[in-house]
């Protein structure tokens, strides 16, 4: 059984109001040519298919191009979708049983009643079955009536949420089994904290949403989404692929692709991964003006200015625009110093939560948690 691992597509996204649509469309052409010449049984795509719950017109005719050309390269396959935190659930689960008869396996919503089980798609190859468990992004809010609540009726912890759905499932320990997910799962031996995240991750304030790696151990392999840097959360077969395209400047170098997954008889296992190359890499230029205009090219360019001498040049940005048809921003090198004259991190560093307990100070556990609270109900509501 060969299928490919891929997710956080986020159609639609803007890079720092840079329009990606020509970016997108290459590097998912890219994973269609990858698909034509492999000839994969299945494609995971592990959620954020789209970079709003609310996509443009022009988002969802990209994704529609995408699966079209991806079901006619490899008309044989089963493409199994599940939505993330970015997508609209209920959207993504739209003519779910119609396109389930064409082996297109979109699922938005997790299960919704006591009847309802996570949505399992079967693939069957020499060596027998291949089931193939697809978990869309949940919140404990959504499955309350699934998992239920704690002892004393409160709602469950991301972690138990998880664990108790799984637990639903009373997995087949002789068979292959193949978990599809996009949640915030810690490396084993890792908090929250030593995790790198990226700037176009959506963070709960006090990483609330984190969950052990250990959940995915009666899994054969997990292809996880969510994480836009590739990264294994327990071994080769227990991952997330990152997203195919860099999504913010500090994704800038990181090396993109497709994690090609071959399963034979139960516990073999082999991960490849196919690179992707984009139309335009994202690089940060440092330097002095002089030392940044001489490095001129056509990529994505984030410019940090290193000059300490106040910069009396009228045309500078101009000069830096015509260097770099694709400049991102512009920004000085530096930090912001306190009244005191203490250097502290630049604010743009710090997160909302950090920020709000900078500026209201003495906060005590309880107030703190009412704070974390508030931070992540108008943060999902933004989204």
């Amino acid at each position: 059984m060969k299928f490919f691992h891929i997710s956080d597509l986020h159609i639609g996204l803007r890079l720092l109001n840079r329009d990606l649509r020509e970016d997108q469309e290459y590097i998912l052409d890219q994973i269609v040519e990858a698909a034509r010449r492999e000839q994969p049984d299945a494609v995971a795509v592990a959620g954020d298919v789209y970079d709003k719950a609310v996509p443009s017109a022009e988002a969802v005719e990209v994704f529609d191009r995408f699966v079209s050309r991806l079901t006619e390269a490899v008309p044989q396959a089963s493409v199994l979708i599940i939505s993330g935190n970015h997508d609209s659930a209920p959207r993504l689960d739209c003519f779910r049983r119609v396109l389930a008869k064409q082996r297109v396996h979109m699922v938005g919503l997790p299960p919704g009643t006591q009847e309802e089980q996570i949505e399992k798609v079967t693939l069957r190859d020499a060596y027998g079955e291949v089931h193939f468990y697809l978990l869309p992004f949940v919140r404990p809010s959504m499955v309350r009536q699934v998992v239920g609540t704690d002892a004393d009726g409160a709602q469950l912890t991301y972690q138990e949420t998880v664990r108790r759905l799984i637990a639903r499932e009373k997995l087949d320990p002789a068979a292959r089994n193949v978990l599809v997910s996009h949640q915030f799962y810690l490396p084993a031996g890792k908090r929250a904290e030593d995790v790198e995240r990226m700037d176009s991750e959506i963070r709960t304030a006090g990483n609330i949403d984190e969950v052990s790696a250990d959940v995915l151990q009666a899994f054969d392999y997990a292809a996880l989404g969510h994480i836009h840097k590739p990264m294994r959360v327990a071994g080769e077969t227990r991952r997330y692929c990152g997203a195919p395209l860099a999504c913010s400047v500090s994704e800038a170098g990181q090396e993109k692709g497709v994690v090609m997954v071959e399963m034979e008889e139960k516990g073999v296992v082999r991960t490849r991964v196919l690179p992707l190359h984009p139309l335009r890499q994202v690089r940060v230029i440092r330097g002095s003006l002089e030392e940044v205009l001489r490095q001129s090219c056509g990529d994505y360019v984030s410019v940090l200015l290193t000059d300490r001498a106040d910069l009396d040049v009228i045309d500078m940005q101009d000069r830096i625009r015509a260097a770099f048809p694709f400049l991102l921003e512009i920004r000085r090198e530096g930090v912001r110093r306190t009244q005191n004259g203490r250097d502290v991190q630049d604010v743009g560093e710090l997160d909302p939560f950090e920020l709000c307990c900078g500026f209201l100070k003495d906060l005590d556990d309880a107030e703190k948690e009412i704070l974390r609270d508030v931070i992540n109900t108008v943060t999902e509501g933004k989204r």
